[in-house]
């Protein structure tokens, strides 16, 4: 792992700031750099925090800082291994969200059994994904309420009003999708399962008669069934432990 430092000198004289190019230090590491004429030694903890030593080469004075910064973009092939953690999880951490997902969709399909007369689906697909991020990831942005109902809500509408507008076919599935994401930046409420609700509608006809309803059924109605199940689940991770 390393930094970004972004090293700038100041005139004096001139009140001229200049920039360096972005240098990447591993941390833990002691680098000397020669900066514009002008020597000067880094000191690097994991901590990110930066000491600094320097001896003047000219007699002309100059300031300069450095600005640190932990994005430095990582090595390709670090995105195929595993993240690393401090320890592997708890057979507690793997059975509550298993089991919490496992008592969604049993819910929600004897929900399905009620509706069935009425040809409408509680199980659809992009819940299996809302279950694998509020109950494996909590923590996580698209965890967030805000961020899931904003945009199950929001994408599903685009996708009702997509088909109106283009029908069936690969230019309102484009378009939707394309329009669902550029609505979930905007907001500020991403929320991956829920670019895939305007798609769902597009193709699948036993939803058609359901028209702008779709927004909220099935997928944010069903919402509030799984945070009422991640607030177990979050409490059992939290207090029954093994």
């Amino acid at each position: 792992m390393g930094v970004q430092l972004q090293a700038y000198f100041h005139h004096h004289h001139s009140s001229i700031m200049m920039a360096q190019p972005p240098l990447s230090i591993p941390c833990g590491s002691s680098n000397s750099l020669l900066f514009n004429g002008k020597k000067a030694t880094l000191l690097l903890d994991g901590s990110l925090g930066l000491h600094f030593t320097s001896r003047k080469i000219n007699r002309r004075r100059r300031d300069f800082g450095i600005v640190a910064s932990s994005n430095v973009a990582a090595p390709f092939w670090d995105g195929w291994k595993p993240e690393k953690s401090s320890a592997a999880p708890s057979f507690s951490d793997i059975l509550w969200p298993s089991a919490g997902a496992f008592a969604a969709m049993a819910i929600l399909g004897k929900m399905d059994q009620t509706l069935a007369s009425k040809g409408i689906s509680m199980t659809i697909a992009p819940l299996g994904a809302v279950c694998a991020v509020l109950f494996a990831t909590p923590s996580s942005p698209a965890a967030r309420k805000y961020n899931m109902f904003m945009a199950q809500i929001g994408c599903a509408a685009i996708g009702v009003l997509a088909f109106s507008l283009l029908g069936p076919g690969w230019l309102a599935r484009s378009t939707a999708l394309g329009a669902s994401i550029a609505f979930m930046i905007y907001t500020r409420s991403t929320h991956p399962p829920a670019a895939s609700l305007p798609l769902l509608f597009i193709d699948g006809a036993k939803f058609h008669h359901l028209n702008f309803w779709y927004a909220l059924f099935p997928g944010a109605t069903a919402c509030i069934l799984l945070c009422l199940i991640q607030e177990i689940v979050c409490y059992l991770k939290q207090n029954f432990k093994f």
